[in-house]
């Protein structure tokens, strides 16, 4: 429940940043969602989380965004691209 809970929190976040460059860089590259997509479904076949601080650091460093970004870019691109990653 509580992580229900923050992801609503995330996605009403990412929704007030729609517009941000830092979602429509996603928003507009189909593949690097996709891409996002596989390595976390890679990350969860080693037992790591989506919202885990590797999988965070992963995204931060890949994007060269900061860790607080890489949480709303892997929320949003979770929500919208690969539901089934957890």
């Amino acid at each position: 429940m509580t992580q229900v809970i923050a992801l609503s929190f995330l996605f009403n976040v990412a929704t007030a940043m729609a517009a941000s460059p830092l979602l429509e860089s996603v928003k507009q590259n189909p593949q690097l969602a996709k891409s996002l997509c596989n390595e976390l479904r890679q990350l969860n076949s080693q037992g790591v989380r989506s919202t885990s601080p590797q999988a965070i650091d992963m995204v931060a460093k890949r994007q060269n965004i900061s860790p607080t970004d890489a949480e709303i870019v892997t929320t949003y691109v979770v929500g919208l691209h690969c539901p089934d990653v957890r």
